[in-house]
């Protein structure tokens, strides 16, 4: 770029300022974006084209600052003056002493990660014994040892909870349907 780095910035902050509190509103996130913008510029600056249409290429920049700010926003946690305290029904954390995750949590070491990853996490027996040492075998004799554990503590057959009961089924549950 032919135009000094500080030019551009007093010629076009105004209108990148604009695009920044336009999508965000007036206030530090607005601020935040406009310096992201120049941030992203004068690391670009040396390889921009001499000629191009330097405040459209800034309020291109800006507006994609500026929805990055959104999405971190959307993404954060919500501040809240008290946290809700309703136990869950179906052996999620919080349910208590007896729930799911605090059984499985008294499992030994090597159960306990072979249950989680292979029936919790829907992990095939290979992929866990990659995560926690040794082999296919032994992370397949792990996993029915703490399956067969949870069945015991939690009595799966005498009225256990729906989620509960599933997840002391032979097929693991994951995001790609059951495997082994």
């Amino acid at each position: 770029m032919t135009e000094p780095f500080e030019q551009a910035v007093q010629r076009h902050g105004a209108t990148v300022l604009r695009v920044c509190r336009a999508v965000l509103g007036p206030g530090p996130d607005a601020d935040d974006a406009w310096q992201e913008t120049f941030l992203t510029a004068l690391r670009q600056w040396p390889d921009l084209a001499p000629g191009m249409n330097l405040e459209a290429w800034l309020v291109r920049v800006a507006g994609r600052k500026a929805i990055d700010v959104l999405r971190a926003r959307s993404r954060g946690a919500v501040p809240m003056e008290t946290l809700p305290e309703r136990p869950a029904p179906d052996g999620v954390p919080g349910n208590g002493a007896d729930g799911l995750w605090s059984v499985v949590a008294s499992l030994p070491e090597r159960q306990r990660l072979a249950v989680a990853y292979h029936y919790l996490g829907g992990l095939p027996h290979a992929e866990t014994a990659a995560l926690i040492g040794g082999s296919v075998e032994a992370v397949r004799r792990a996993s029915s040892d703490g399956i067969r554990a949870l069945r015991g503590i939690l009595g799966a057959d005498e009225g256990t909870p729906d989620h509960t009961a599933s997840v002391l089924t032979a097929e693991p549950r994951g995001p790609r349907g059951p495997r082994r």
